[in-house]
C-alpha cells in the first residue's frame, strides 16, 4: 500500500455521513453449483446480462460512468460466469488496458494477507490467538514487555493492536514508532504497520517468503497468478490482473472452497467475514463488512451511524484498496465484483464512488 496520511480522510467519512491447507483433497461441493474457470486461463465461460434480465441501457450508463472515473478494469461474476468484463484508458506504459494488464490491489490486498494467515493456521504453523512476539521476536515495539505480550495476530487482523496511531508515519514498522496507547481491543485505527507486520510474521511461522506462500496455498490452486512488491513508494502491494482479483473474489464467495477442494478453512473464513470486535462492526480480519449499523473509516476514531456502502446488498464483504480498488462478495446473489484503476476523485479511499457504482448497479439488476 503506498504511503499516505489517513487523517485526510477524516473530511470523507463526515462527507459520507451527510450523504448518509493440507486439506485441499477434501471434497466438498460448494453451494449453488458455481461454475469455476479452468485453472490453465485457458477460457472463462460467460452468460449475457440480457439472459439475467438485466436493464442494457441502465449498463451503458454505468460502463460510461466507470470510464470517466478512472476505471482501469471492471469484472462481474454471476453463478462464477463473466457478465460483464470491459477494460478502459491506458496502462502504465501507455498502451491500452487489457485483460492481461497487472494492477495494484493497494489495501485489497490485505484481504488476501489474512487469508494467507488463516492458512497457516490451517496447517499449524500459528494461532491467531498467539502473542505476536513469538514471531517477531521481544522488542519488535518499544513497550514493555508484558505489555507487548498482550497483542497477538488476531488484534493485527483486526485492527486492534491498541498502538499508538497518533505518529509520523503509520506504515512505520520500526520499534520506535510502535508505542502504546490502549490495551488491545480497546481502540480501533485503521493503523497499517501492524498490518505490514503480518506478513513477517507470516515468513517466521513458515519459513518461506509471502510470494513463494501465495502461489502454493492459493495461486496454483485457484489460476490466481500475481505478486506482492515491495518499492520505494509502497511496501507488500499486491499487483495481478483483474480475472486474478475475480479468481479470489470468487474463492472467498465460497469460503475458501475451489470447486469442490478446501483451499481456506471454511472456519477460519466465516470468522474473518463477520464483525472481529464490537468497536467497528463493519470489519472483519481485514475485510470491510456492509450491512453494518455503524463504522468507523480509515483515518478516523469516530464511528459513522451508516454500512460501508449503503446502496449495496447487506450481506456483502469487499476487499477495499486506495483509489478505488475493489472486491465485493455478494454471497445473496452468488456475485462477485471487481474494479481496478485510478482514483474518482482526490479523495483517498472513495466511500462515495463504490455507492455510486452500486446506485447504478441496482438499476442495472432486475
Amino acid at each position: 500500500m503506498t504511503k499516505f496520511s489517513y487523517m485526510r480522510f477524516l473530511p470523507i467519512c463526515l462527507l459520507f455521513f451527510l450523504a448518509a491447507c493440507s486439506t485441499d483433497d477434501e471434497d466438498t461441493s460448494p453451494p449453488n453449483s458455481t461454475y469455476f474457470p479452468p485453472l490453465d486461463n485457458s477460457a472463462w465461460e460467460q452468460t449475457t446480462p440480457a439472459s439475467l434480465g438485466w436493464n442494457n441501457n441502465e449498463l451503458e450508463d454505468l460502463k460510461t460512468f466507470l470510464e470517466q472515473n478512472g476505471t482501469r478494469a471492471f469484472i462481474v461474476l454471476v453463478d462464477g460466469k463473466i457478465v460483464v468484463e470491459e477494460y478502459w484508458n491506458m496502462d502504465l506504459q501507455g498502451q491500452p488496458f487489457g485483460v492481461d494488464n497487472q494492477w495494484y490491489w493497494a489495501s485489497a490486498g490485505k484481504s488476501l494477507a489474512a487469508s494467507l494467515i488463516g492458512i497457516a493456521q490451517q496447517e499449524g504453523q500459528l494461532s491467531l490467538n498467539d502473542p505476536t512476539a513469538d514471531y517477531l521476536g521481544s522488542g519488535w515495539t518499544s513497550m514493555p514487555a508484558a505489555l507487548e505480550e498482550q497483542i497477538q495476530i488476531k488484534h493485527q487482523l483486526s485492527m486492534s493492536t491498541g498502538l499508538e496511531f497518533e505518529v509520523t508515519n503509520l506504515d512505520c514498522t520500526d520499534p520506535s514508532c510502535l508505542s502504546y496507547r490502549n490495551d488491545p481491543d480497546t481502540q480501533w485505527y485503521y493503523h497499517n504497520a501492524p498490518y505490514l507486520l503480518l506478513h513477517d510474521v507470516l515468513e517466521s511461522a513458515t519459513g518461506v517468503d509471502v510470494n513463494t506462500f501465495t502461489q502454493s496455498r492459493i495461486g496454483d490452486r485457484i489460476g490466481m497468478s500475481g505478486q506482492w512488491l515491495s518499492t520505494a513508494l509502497s511496501n507488500r502491494l499486491f499487483v495481478s490482473t483483474a480475472r486474478d482479483a475475480a479468481r479470489f473474489g470468487l474463492l472467498a464467495l465460497h469460503q475458501g472452497n475451489w470447486n469442490g477442494h478446501m483451499v481456506i478453512d471454511n472456519n477460519f473464513m466465516q470468522e474473518a467475514v463477520v464483525s472481529s470486535q464490537n468497536l467497528n462492526p463493519s470489519y472483519g480480519y481485514l475485510w470491510w463488512l456492509n450491512g453494518k449499523e455503524s463504522v468507523i473509516f480509515p483515518g478516523a476514531t469516530v464511528s459513522v451511524p451508516s454500512s460501508v456502502t449503503p446502496a449495496a446488498p447487506a450481506d456483502m464483504f469487499s476487499a477495499l484498496g486506495k483509489n478505488g480498488q475493489i472486491i465485493d462478495v455478494i454471497p445473496s446473489q452468488n456475485m462477485v465484483v471487481v474494479r481496478m484503476g485510478e482514483s474518482a476523485s482526490n479523495d483517498l479511499v472513495p466511500v462515495l464512488f463504490h455507492d455510486q457504482i452500486w446506485q447504478r448497479l441496482q438499476q442495472v439488476m432486475p
